[in-house]
């Protein structure tokens, strides 16, 4: 039995402005959302984690295992007008937000749809609500604003002006990260030069 709501993904409205994006709440019932906080990493760092690195429990399991697969691919395909199912994808954890995250930025330029879900059970905060943005200047000028609600899945279209962030939040900010990944020969090159720059910056300098 299915643990996702791919009807909320059909139902969703799919935004142009300033770029394509959708917000869709319910997309994991409020049984689900324990469930699988329950299970979910135990991480204690502000980063982003690769998911292959992290251990976890049998209803988060379950849960990368649907949206990885080619039901979700396809539902999120349709809405976009792409052949999502065809294409590779990354996922990243994440637990914690500290004080440099939020920057506006654009996502790098390998990666053509980002899907972003949440799982807070309460959101009670102003800052840390992922805003959509009309350039990057300027944090205020934002078409959507949504707050890390537990079971709302965003996704937007990655360009090279799909500006995004939010304002300063410290604190736990639980968010799943997956990326489908452009498989041209130019997207394929950048996505090695940014892993070995990566690599490099870990492994050479020393900065973990």
């Amino acid at each position: 039995m299915s643990i996702i709501n791919l009807n909320a993904i059909r139902d969703a409205k799919l935004n142009s402005d300033p770029f394509d994006f959708l917000v869709a709440p319910g997309f994991l019932d409020g049984d689900t959302l324990r469930a699988v906080n329950h299970d979910y990493p135990a991480i204690d760092t502000a980063a982003n984690h690769a998911l292959e690195n992290l251990q976890y429990g049998p209803q988060f399991a379950a849960l990368m295992e649907e949206m990885q697969g080619q039901d979700f691919a396809l539902a999120l395909g349709e809405k976009f007008d792409m052949d999502l199912a065809s294409l590779p994808s990354t996922v990243t954890v994440r637990k914690y937000c500290e004080r440099t995250d939020g920057n506006i930025h654009t996502d790098h330029k390998s990666k053509v749809i980002t899907v972003l879900v949440y799982f807070n059970e309460d959101w009670q905060h102003e800052d840390g609500q992922l805003r959509l943005l009309r350039s990057k200047s300027n944090i205020e000028d934002y078409v959507a604003q949504v707050p890390p609600l537990g079971g709302t899945l965003l996704a937007f279209r990655r360009t090279d002006h799909s500006w995004h962030g939010h304002t300063q939040f410290v604190g736990e900010r639980r968010m799943v990260q997956l990326n489908y990944l452009d498989q041209s020969p130019l997207a394929v090159a950048a996505q090695r030069v940014s892993r070995f720059g990566t690599h490099f910056m870990k492994n050479v300098l020393g900065m973990r």
